[in-house]
């Protein structure tokens, strides 16, 4: 955390020095474009339906996957504008380009507009954009709904952001047109929960007491740390779960060659999730535990060995 702090200190100072607090590096950053890798989830339906080397379907999923992060980015800048003033009081959102300074308000309230309306552009240009719009309205929708209200409500809040994963599943079932299976979706549930109570239980472990909690617009007490942690943990563990019950479903004879395989999934799920939830009580996770997720080698060891599970047990 640390870390975090001291690369954003350093990089407001040389904008400063530079006389550039509005460079172009801070809207780039306001975008957040490392956040992007999560719209990747919109090409699941795709890899688990054995399409990625249709070159139609990857179009789709494409357009898709550009389309939702033009709509992530503008939700972020909305984000940031609503939240300005508590991001100032925070140790590590206070470097932000609106919080800090290197980005100017107008400008991110110009950029929004911009940014929907190219997200709503890609979208239609896919063959049937009925359904994918419906999905990326309803992600539009909760997003805002969750900035400007549902951040602040106890719990309501991590469901927001689950719904919020789940939705990109969705936007690449309706680009491609690819049949969801249930299981997927049972365990894509309880996986996301799990992950955004692990989010804002890193962002309440750092935030401090109840005065601080008050003051950066939560709607939890510093007790209910312990609360987060059980539910989290606990969440993690049914996705494990519904996975294992998975390897014996019908649906999974008609994907697989050897089905049994699959069930080397499971000891991987429940080490990444597991190691997480440590690190995160121990004070060492930041609050975006995906993106930690993404970037951490050892999670991306186990995700190279999750896809080596699943070539295994479709080709040999």
């Amino acid at each position: 955390m640390a870390d975090i702090q001291d690369h954003s200190t350093r990089h407001l100072e040389r904008s400063r020095v530079a006389g550039q607090p509005q460079d172009l590096l801070a809207y780039v950053r306001a975008l957040r474009p490392h956040h992007w890798a999560k719209n990747a989830l919109i090409f699941l339906p795709l890899l688990l339906a054995h399409q990625l080397l249709n070159p139609y379907l990857v179009w789709w999923s494409l357009l898709a996957f550009g389309s939702f992060c033009m709509a992530a980015s503008a939700t972020y800048l909305i984000n940031d504008l609503v939240d300005i003033e508590s991001d100032r009081k925070h140790p590590v959102k206070r470097f932000r380009p609106l919080a800090s300074g290197a980005m100017k308000p107008a400008h991110a309230m110009a950029m929004v507009p911009a940014l929907f309306a190219g997200s709503i552009g890609l979208s239609l240009m896919m063959p049937e954009p009925k359904w994918f719009l419906a999905a990326l309205a309803t992600y539009l929708v909760l997003g805002q709904i969750y900035v400007f209200y549902l951040k602040r409500k106890l719990l309501v809040d991590v469901l927001a952001l689950a719904a919020l994963h789940m939705l990109r599943i969705l936007a690449g079932n309706a680009a491609t047109g690819i049949a969801l299976s249930s299981w997927l979706l049972a365990f894509a549930m309880f996986l996301f929960f799990s992950l955004a109570l692990l989010k804002r239980y890193a962002e309440l472990r750092d935030t401090g007491d109840d005065v601080g909690l008050r003051g950066v617009g939560r709607g939890y007490q510093a007790g209910d740390l312990e609360t987060l942690s059980q539910m989290g943990i606990s969440s993690a563990v049914v996705s494990a779960l519904i996975l294992a019950l998975y390897v014996d479903s019908k649906a999974v004879s008609g994907l697989y060659t050897y089905p049994q395989l699959i069930w080397l999934l499971c000891p991987i799920v429940l080490y990444v999730m597991a190691r997480v939830w440590v690190l995160a009580r121990r004070g060492q996770l930041p609050d975006d535990p995906l993106m930690f997720m993404i970037t951490d080698w050892r999670s991306q060891l186990m995700g190279v060995a999750a896809g080596a599970v699943l070539i295994a047990a479709t080709y040999l």
